[in-house]
């Protein structure tokens, strides 16, 4: 289940993974640049940059010499040349040459390209969007060359006989850091300049205002690339729908690709600094193709936010060095290679690469306002060294504009991400294209703390009810940023796909592949993974699984199985009802009663060997410790939009064991001894999850987690004579974990844990610690621990995983293209049994429960992840209890495979 779970939030974060950025950006002013001369195809330039000691003298001039050394390459209307809208005319019979410079990934226009002629003083230079128009009667060459600093150059062909030209120019990002002459003394100025950029990062930092608010469009856009025409309509039942290729475009390597999905947001956003507070309302959703409302809020402001202040900047899980981090001078290297205007200051450009290869780090470039330093455009890109998963590129960009003359702040940002299977770059894949704008910026307002402080929102994220009911005419009016025609026909195109009925049976086959559950019509059946088991009790087992689906009812779900055993040759069954009070906040009724095999315990989350994945991947040699169980259990939950929670619940149960697990210590309500243990119990789980993140689905949800750490207090107390029930006890468990990012040194995993039993029981009402008896790794047990190896009625004890990354890894050339990385764990658990249950549970001869009374027990555990960006091995020692003399050492040395997919 936990490698199954892992696989259903990988294809639910591929449709939101392009949403976790918050940003900047969006120009208002444009600049017209006086003509540019160029003497030579190597075009040398002189960079006038800002001082970086002082706020109002000039620095020396920098000589940057060989800039343009990349190789020139030239295009014609059928490469990467696009049609723009707009176009200048040539007046009389000259030549006007229309266009706009843009980065090849993000679409974003590349500030101050020079466009020019090789061997001729005649040429342009773009504005801070990159449109250019360039105007001459006579042409000079047979092609015109654009080049910018920290990209590549490029070209495309004239003709005499044309007169008039208008198109898009898209120029990847230069890799290479340019070489660069300079003529100064003393210290560098570009050390000098991210010095002052860093010291003034508190200052610059939008957040550093006491409150904002804004309203974001957002716009996410997936494409499905590597699929041909040809090879779509080879796909079963598809051959008829290669209409939708009409919509096919061109990424900037000359890579078709199929514009396949598009959703779009229109929210205000409300942000205060101290106390930290934020809320957001979405007024407007237009999703196509996903029933889900919750996915809605993922493609909010609230989700994606990031800062390229900050010092780490997130990118899927992963967190990169921003490259004005405090230790940015650590990390990165840096170039100046111009300066221009916009917004009527001075603004010099800064090229950035990684020191080291293999490094969560960054390579772009980024414009700073000179005086202020404060961040007015950064273009960033991850290295295809970089050891991320199933992403081939990923650029962010981000924009900022001055609000009331002393703050910039952020307008507009991009998040572009190319996905591909593990080394499948020939295999279908996935282009994310996310954008956001921000307008109607407040900053400083005492109507955002009005808003934040209004008791009557409770909740961070809230859809208005009509927000899907948005004619195409009202968002033809709101939105900031028009659909291009492609983005037009996307919609179109999902409508008509909706309504076939093969495009319905593939997306029945897929959940069934992932879930393992397939709907028909009011019937859910499933999970599939359940239908075969084997154990030693009842051979081979079937189980057959089913519930009502939300056609039957949208609030209540009757579930159930009915499993049957070769060897024994009886049946055995569940029934079950979940009755949804209330989804925002979650309250629900809930009731179950079961009749089959117990399959152990554990009180970090359930482990049952009740499934094929169980079967076969058993350990050899160990035996099965089975019990028959009756049980009958209701529960009321409850929670709060705080993120506390309470479930009260009742249960009776009856628990009668296999061999080799014993019974003589059993008493029944008279005092009697018995086969069976019945207990009838209640008690409360409180629970606080501070802004945990949950994903829904109909009647289910799974949690996302939260970046702050999770607590649970659960006590019980069983009574004795209720409903034959032979003993009366009291306990409490408390446990507390989190997910810590420690970039650069990548996460920690913490579970802290403890709990005490009151009362004289036996072993069945006791703790038993969780043991793994198969080869998979079970993050949830001890993994050199047998079941029912040890028992306690007090404990205490604390489970780590620290995830390093690459690590050493990343410095072994062989190794670091695999994108292996590495890891380490330690479980341990201390605990006690009082004299009594020592005197009733461990009887000599019997079977040998152990304790851990004054002898702790401790693994640790190392091994190697991401394996085919996929599996795990781990490593694991038991380091103690030392083993008895009737134990092999070979027993505490194990090896386990595990899989997992993320970035």
């Amino acid at each position: 289940m936990y490698f199954i779970r892992n696989v259903v939030f990988l294809l639910l974060l591929l449709i939101c993974t392009c949403t976790r950025l918050h940003a900047q950006i969006a120009d208002t002013t444009t600049r017209q640049s006086d003509t540019v001369q160029h003497t030579d195809a190597t075009t040398k330039n002189v960079a006038h940059i800002a001082d970086t000691t002082t706020h109002a003298d000039s620095l020396s001039l920098h000589k940057v010499a060989d800039m343009l050394k990349p190789a020139l390459t030239l295009a014609d209307t059928a490469g990467k040349v696009k049609d723009t809208i707009h176009a200048n005319t040539a007046p009389g019979g000259g030549y006007a040459i229309n266009g706009k410079a843009v980065d090849a990934h993000t679409g974003e226009g590349i500030p101050f390209a020079t466009v020019f002629f090789p061997h001729s003083p005649v040429g342009a230079a773009a504005d801070i969007n990159g449109n250019f128009i360039l105007k001459t009667d006579v042409l000079p060459g047979d092609s015109v060359i654009i080049s910018a600093m920290g990209y590549s150059r490029y070209g495309r062909h004239v003709y005499k006989q044309q007169h008039n030209y208008n198109f898009i120019a898209e120029i990847p990002l230069s890799t290479n850091m340019l070489n660069e002459v300079v003529v100064h003394a003393g210290e560098d100025p570009v050390v000098v300049l991210m010095r002052k950029i860093i010291s003034r990062k508190p200052f610059n930092n939008p957040d550093r205002t006491q409150n904002y608010k804004y309203e974001a469009y957002n716009k996410l856009e997936i494409d499905l690339e590597r699929l041909s025409k040809e090879q779509f309509e080879k796909i079963p039942g598809f051959n008829k729908f290669s209409f939708i290729y009409n919509n096919q475009d061109t990424t900037d390597d000359g890579q078709p690709f199929l514009p396949l999905y598009m959703t779009e947001t229109l929210s205000d956003y409300y942000f205060e600094r101290h106390p930290q507070k934020q809320r957001e309302f979405i007024k407007a959703s237009m999703v196509k193709g996903v029933e889900n409302e919750s996915i809605d809020k993922f493609l909010g402001s609230t989700y994606q936010n990031i800062n390229a202040y900050n010092n780490f900047i997130p990118v899927f899980d992963k967190q990169f060095v921003s490259p004005i981090s405090n230790s940015g001078l650590f990390y990165y290297k840096y170039n100046i290679k111009d300066t221009e205007v916009a917004y009527g200051h001075r603004i010099i450009l800064v090229q950035f690469a990684p020191r080291r290869p293999g490094e969560n780090c960054f390579y772009g470039n980024f414009w700073v306002v000179d005086s202020i330093y404060a961040l007015q455009r950064i273009t960033l890109a991850v290295p295809k060294v970089s050891n991320v998963n199933y992403v081939n590129s990923v650029s962010v960009y981000q924009e900022y504009a001055p609000i009331k003359d002393s703050i910039w702040f952020g307008v507009k940002d991009k998040f572009i991400a190319d996905f591909n299977a593990p080394y499948g770059v020939r295999l279908p894949g996935f282009i994310g294209r996310k954008t956001t704008t921000y307008t109607k910026i407040l900053v400083n307002d005492t109507s955002v703390q009005n808003v934040l402080d209004n008791k009557d929102y409770k909740q961070d994220v809230m859809k208005n009810d009509s927000a899907r009911l948005r004619s195409d005419s009202w968002w033809a009016t709101h939105r900031s940023d028009s659909l291009s025609k492609n983005e037009k026909a996307i919609y179109q195109m999902v409508d008509t796909l909706n309504k076939l009925p093969v495009v319905t049976t593939y997306k029945h086959l897929i959940t069934f592949a992932l879930t393992g559950n397939i709907q028909a019509g009011p019937i859910v059946f499933g999970p599939y993974f359940y239908l075969y088991s084997n154990n030693s009790v009842e051979g081979n087992r079937f189980r057959f699984s089913a519930s009502t689906s939300d056609q039957v009812s949208k609030k209540i779900r009757l579930g159930g199985y009915l499993a049957y055993g070769t060897l024994d040759g009886a049946f055995k069954y569940n029934m079950n009802m979940l009755w949804l009070l209330n989804r925002k906040p979650r309250s629900y009724l809930y009731a179950t009663y079961t009749h089959d095999i117990n399959h152990g315990q554990s009180y970090y989350d359930q482990i049952t060997s009740d499934n094929i994945f169980g079967t076969l991947f058993r350990k050899a040699g160990v035996p099965y410790k089975l019990a028959f169980v009756n049980e009958a259990r209701g529960e009321y939950f409850k929670e709060f939009f705080s993120g506390f929670s309470y479930q009260f619940f009742v249960q009776h149960r009856e628990f009668s064991p296999y061999a080799p697990l014993p019974n003589s210590m059993f008493l029944d309500d008279k005092g009697n001894p018995t086969n069976t243990v019945i207990s009838s119990e209640g008690g409360v789980r409180l629970r606080f999850a501070y802004k945990e993140k949950f994903l829904d689905g109909k009647f289910l949800r799974v949690s996302l987690g939260s970046k702050y750490p999770i607590v649970e207090l659960n006590g019980a107390g069983g009574a004795k004579d209720v409903l034959n029930s032979a003993y009366n006890y009291q306990k409490v468990k408390f446990t507390i974990s989190n997910t810590l990012k420690i970039a650069p040194f990548g996460t920690l995993h913490y579970n802290a844990f403890a709990g005490k039993y009151f009362g004289t029981l036996p072993y069945p009402l006791l703790e038993i610690h969780p043991g793994n008896e198969y080869l998979v790794y079970n993050p949830f047990a001890f993994e050199m621990m047998n079941k029912y190896e040890f028992i306690s009625d007090q404990y205490a004890g604390l489970a780590l995983e620290h995830n390093i990354g690459g690590g050493i890894f990343n410095y072994i050339p062989v190794l670091k293209k695999a994108k292996l990385r590495q890891f380490w764990t330690m479980k341990s658990v201390i605990g006690s049994l009082s004299q009594d249950n020592q005197k009733l549970n461990l009887i000599p001869g019997g079977y040998p429960f152990r304790t851990l009374q004054g002898n702790p027990y401790v693994e640790l555990g190392t091994g190697v992840s991401n394996i085919l960006e996929i599996f795990r091995i781990d490593f694991v020692w038991r380091v103690t209890p030392q083993p008895l003399a009737t134990e092999q050492k070979a027993k505490y040395f194990g090896v386990f495979f595990g899989g997992r997919l993320g970035f």
